[in-house]
């Protein structure tokens, strides 16, 4: 039996079950960046620059995890609500999921250990902020097979609706993190500072400790531990965890890596543009938290309530995330808007820098709820088993609208034509998510069958 039942009871409640403490655990998430931004721009404008080409690319990296863990849900959420007869299927899928998560994050971290320099080259980074990120990349490297088996282990928390531990466990890892941030980069008594290599140092550690505790849980609790037939419908597993997991990495990669691409826009503005640049939009990660956890949250609720065949209520649940994305934007929006400067502040180093920084959260905040919609029909889609409705949504809004429109911008009218780049950008997220809802039958049909009216039902 799944720890809490999605199928029952109101749908806000089952979406706020799941989702309000995962807020929690990707703030504090989201928090390791802001931090690595912070101590790093104690030590000066490069290590902070450094920081701007880094960030794009890792996060495209973890995306991975994030693909491999959206898998892992889709295929153990529907396990949960199709047939609880045969309580091992769960188990099983857990299982075939982290092994195959950890073998290709090893891949992954050894090629992008190799390639590394030649990319961020590439990216626009010389000199001093070139050698900042030579000196990230090693211990990021070795950090990512767990954090990829981190992201799996709370993927089979939140598939059986327990969003608490999943983010107890994300907590626990940023904690470390941060906690050991300041001794690793500026050093103490014997410990040597190491700065840009110490942030990454302390992600290690962090993520170490957090895939440590989240194995020996999800063991303890019988969720991903040897059950009978360990290797039954392997191949089969493997499969259907690829056939989500795959599009939806990709999905997740699309955006930072465009991010990329648009950084090296902004390069051409010079060192501090991309100072500033980076800093934003770290801020606005960390502000974009309650639609992250959404969209954690509404993965477990659409596969568990498609495996049930109740499909109206995965309806429903897409409706009220769309509905709290949109008031949480535009509140989001009217406070960063008047503190725009004092945050700038915080996170750039020097004057020029916090004031691209500020205009970015004037100007694309008023749109952010388009991305917030976009996460959540991309979350629904995935758990869907229609990954590539979320990978084709996401191309499109990078490769079509996104980065082609910054670089014509950045010629056009400088940073600001890059900001309308983005401004435009998130309004097609909205127009995309609502047709790609209505294709994958979240909204409309459903395997030509009509989903039932919602209206009368909302607490079934």
């Amino acid at each position: 039996m799944p720890k809490s039942d999605l199928t029952r009871g109101p749908v806000w409640k089952a979406l706020a079950l799941v989702s309000a403490p995962m807020s929690f655990g990707i703030l504090a998430v989201l928090s390791v960046g802001l931090a690595d931004a912070y101590f790093l721009g104690q030590l000066g404008q490069a290590p902070l620059a450094a920081v701007g080409f880094i960030y794009p690319v890792t996060t495209a990296l973890t995306s991975m995890s994030i693909g491999l863990s959206a898998g892992a849900n889709a295929v153990v959420s529907q396990a949960i609500g199709r047939d609880r007869s045969d309580s091992d299927a769960p188990v099983r899928l857990a299982l075939h999921s982290a092994g195959l998560g950890l073998c290709l994050a090893v891949l992954v971290a050894l090629a992008f250990w190799m390639s590394a320099p030649l990319l961020f080259q590439c990216m626009g980074a010389e000199g001093a902020a070139l050698d900042e990120t030579r000196a990230y990349v090693p211990f990021w490297s070795l950090s990512f097979p767990f954090l990829v088996l981190m992201m799996v282990c709370n993927a089979v928390f939140r598939a059986h609706g327990d969003g608490a531990t999943s983010a107890v466990i994300m907590v626990l890892a940023a904690l470390v993190n941060i906690a050991i941030n300041p001794l690793v980069i500026f050093g103490w008594g014997p410990v040597p500072g190491l700065g840009t290599e110490g942030a990454a140092l302390a992600t290690f550690i962090g993520r170490a400790i957090g895939a440590g505790a989240a194995v020996w849980y999800a063991w303890y609790s019988g969720l991903l531990t040897v059950c009978g037939e360990p290797l039954k419908g392997l191949f089969a597993s493997i499969k259907d965890v690829i056939a989500v997991g795959l599009p939806a990495a990709g999905s997740n990669a699309i955006n930072p890596a465009g991010m990329a691409l648009v950084t090296a826009a902004v390069a051409t503005l010079g060192e501090a543009a991309v100072a500033g640049f980076g800093a934003a939009t770290r801020v606005q990660s960390v502000a974009l938290v309650a639609l992250f956890a959404l969209s954690a949250g509404i993965g477990p609720v659409v596969g568990q309530n498609f495996g049930a065949d109740k499909r109206d209520r995965a309806r429903l649940a897409l409706i009220q995330a769309w509905m709290f994305s949109v008031v949480y934007g535009l509140a989001l929006a009217v406070g960063v808007t008047l503190f725009a400067d004092q945050i700038a502040a915080f996170f750039a180093d020097g004057s020029e820098a916090q004031g691209y920084a500020a205009l970015y959260m004037r100007v694309v905040s008023w749109s952010i709820m388009g991305y917030g919609i976009l996460v959540i029909t991309n979350a629904a889609m995935n758990a869907r088993s229609k990954a590539a409705y979320s990978l084709g949504l996401s191309l499109t809004r990078i490769f079509v609208v996104y980065v082609p429109l910054a670089w014509i911008g950045m010629w056009a009218f400088g940073y600001a034509g890059i900001l309308g780049a983005a401004v435009l950008a998130n309004a097609f997220a909205i127009a995309g998510g609502l047709f790609c809802a209505r294709a994958t039958g979240l909204l409309t049909e459903v395997n030509g069958r009509a989903v039932p009216s919602i209206l009368p039902r909302t607490s079934s």
